[in-house]
């Protein structure tokens, strides 16, 4: 048996997931996780409307909330980059535009890993074609695998939100209303 052994990379862990949601709503007096287990027709509806993947039929999005009103929705995302996971915090506005992107682990080299500034230009988007690398969204030089994947990381986060949370005279096939 041989055993490999990764040199030179180095792993790191920027939040927990307390730390994260404080981070997320920092306004909140609950934060509350819903867990949605998906149908095999609302992941084919995600993943048509992402252009994403999804990894899991289980899905939990935290729900930030002050006297009781909906601030936000927050989906954590960990996906491969290249060979190693990295893991996003996507924060939603309960319109479903994207508040803030954060990076809350990264396992990849640290030259590959996506700047602040760079994250902040998916603000205040919502899904649509224009939230692509070569549309709206501008790739990481030298980085393209980081830029692909934060991308699809987002786009199905935003996809989750239009299945399972958008209101639209009431919930979607299985979902819930905010506030239900």
């Amino acid at each position: 048996m041989t055993l490999l052994v990764a040199t030179g990379v180095q792993a790191e862990v920027f939040h927990s997931k307390e730390s994260a949601l404080r981070l997320a709503f920092p306004d909140a007096d609950t934060v509350t996780p819903r867990n949605f287990f998906i149908s095999d027709a609302q992941k084919a509806e995600a993943e048509a409307l992402g252009g994403a993947a999804l990894e899991s039929r289980m899905v939990t999005c935290y729900v930030g909330a002050r006297a009781g009103q909906i601030l936000g929705y927050a989906f954590i995302d960990t996906h491969l980059v290249r060979t190693l996971p990295e893991t996003l915090m996507v924060v939603l506005a309960p319109d479903g535009r994207v508040r803030a992107t954060h990076l809350l682990a990264f396992h990849e080299p640290p030259e590959y890993q996506p700047p602040r500034r760079w994250l902040r230009q998916f603000a205040e988007r919502r899904l649509g074609p224009s939230v692509r690398l070569g549309a709206d969204i501008v790739a990481i030089a030298g980085s393209s695998m980081t830029s692909e994947a934060v991308t699809a990381g987002i786009r199905r986060v935003l996809a989750l939100y239009e299945v399972l949370l958008r209101p639209s005279g009431g919930a979607r096939a299985g979902g819930v209303r905010p506030g239900a």
